[in-house]
């Protein structure tokens, strides 16, 4: 069931095409998608830069601007607007290790979630903000953490996003709070999905064991909008009821549709109301995390684990209602990975499973055109620059590909890793983040910049 509390405010009725193709995060002529990176996966949140300057090679002596450390840990991804950076963390305290059934957990006697600030030309810290100090709090897997939701900015103001631990809307510039709410959730593995704007709504996923729903805040107060409760599952077992996907927000078939996949369902809504435009079921899928891709009709979802393994679906986005016999236009059931989400480039679309094979998929009708390996795990997305496929391990390798069936290896960089979070980029830097350091790679350093 839906339910729908009276919206504070009227919002204006004008809605510039660059506020639906970018997620509606900031103005156009306030946000560039050569100069920013406001929220996972840029601009558009598909992993695409129209940079043509970024870095090819880098080392830890080559091509690294600055090197700053970061305290506390997370795998949020930076976000990056005018001349600063904003990065998620979580300082931890007594860290226990320990196995519940398949899963390798984590749990933190006492974390400390805050927003650290950076000046984007030096990486000098500028602020760091504690947000919401937790006394033994839930358990995370290994893999995941307490800080991997990436937060959203906009001009003066920035979300942020630690699932059920807490969600706070800062000024940006200051690092003030402007206003905290907590969203009850089970994630049972942590939280993993990031928050999304649209108009006056910052949109949040909670998808837990327990409960399963996505909801929209008013930006400027906090306060509920709407609240949309998912579609009713066929498993009776609740951690097959869970998930860590972002929504996707496009314009097709005539409307602005909000896309957010989850267990077992496939869903598209409207995103200033929250109604539910069409559904998909594909029966099995659950503990969804990568970001779904949208281009010439159709969108790109991951099914997350589906019997043990990953599928891609594509979907034609014209439907209404539950369109499961009727709208799937293909599926792929190999080589597709849990974490890393899909890259839609014209009509290929790359795909990087966690053991870094990296496959170009016809994207209209589904059939393997080629398929390269990074050589390491992998959970960080690729980005696309400059002709180029960036694709980073979790050991701290980058392996640069040309796009493409062949996908010609043009360079392999190291660093000291791991690396789970999605990289930033700009016209001519790529700012890496590490469990412990945020790097600028900047194809423009001079001797005196190290």
């Amino acid at each position: 069931m839906k339910a729908k509390l009276p919206l504070l405010a009227l919002v204006s009725l004008l809605l510039s095409s660059f506020c639906v193709a970018q997620n509606s995060q900031t103005s156009g002529d306030q946000a560039s998608s050569v100069a920013n990176w406001p929220q996972f996966r840029g601009p558009s949140g598909d992993g695409i830069c129209s940079a043509t300057h970024v870095p090819l090679t880098w080392s830890p002596t080559q091509n690294v601007k600055w090197k700053t450390p970061i305290p506390g840990r997370g795998r949020s991804s930076p976000v990056l607007l005018g001349e600063r950076i904003w990065l998620t963390s979580a300082a931890e305290t007594n860290i226990r290790i320990f196995d519940e059934g398949p899963d390798r957990m984590q749990q933190a006697e006492r974390v400390v979630f805050g927003v650290i600030c950076l000046d984007r030309a030096t990486g000098k810290q500028l602020y760091h903000t504690e947000l919401f100090p937790t006394d033994k709090p839930a358990a995370v897997n290994l893999l995941n953490s307490y800080a991997t939701p990436t937060p959203i900015v906009e001009p003066g103001r920035l979300y942020c996003d630690f699932g059920a631990f807490g969600t706070a809307c800062l000024d940006a510039d200051t690092g003030e709070v402007l206003w905290k709410r907590q969203l009850p959730v089970d994630h049972r593995q942590g939280p993993g999905s990031s928050p999304a704007l649209y108009k006056n709504l910052l949109i949040l996923v909670r998808d837990g064991t327990d409960q399963q729903y996505i909801t929209a805040l008013d930006k400027q107060t906090g306060k509920t909008v709407w609240k949309s409760d998912r579609p009713p599952f066929k498993t009776p077992v609740p951690i097959f009821r869970k998930s860590f996907s972002t929504p996707l927000i496009f314009e097709a078939a005539g409307k602005v549709q909000m896309v957010v996949p989850g267990a077992q369902w496939f869903v598209s809504y409207e995103p200033e109301t929250g109604n539910e435009i069409w559904r998909v079921d594909n029966g099995k899928g659950e503990t969804v995390a990568p970001r779904p891709v949208y281009g010439d009709g159709l969108v790109y979802l991951s099914t997350g684990v589906f019997a043990g393994r990953a599928q891609l679906w594509s979907i034609r986005v014209d439907g209404r209602g539950n369109v499961t016999d009727t709208h799937v236009a293909w599926k792929l059931p190999e080589t597709v990975g849990f974490m890393a989400s899909p890259l839609l480039v014209n009509h290929e679309l790359y795909l990087l499973s966690d053991d870094g094979v990296l496959t170009c998929v016809d994207a209209l009708s589904g059939k393997i055109l080629g398929k390269a390996w990074v050589h390491g795990k992998c959970a960080a997305s690729p980005v696309y620059a400059n002709g180029r496929l960036y694709c980073f391990s979790r050991e701290g390798k980058t392996v640069v590909f040309q796009t493409g069936d062949k996908l010609t290896v043009l360079a392999e960089n190291q660093l000291a890793g791991p690396v789970f979070a999605s990289p930033a980029f700009t016209q001519s830097a790529i700012y890496l983040r590490t469990d412990s350091h945020l790097y600028c790679l900047s194809s423009e350093v001079t001797p005196a910049s190290h």
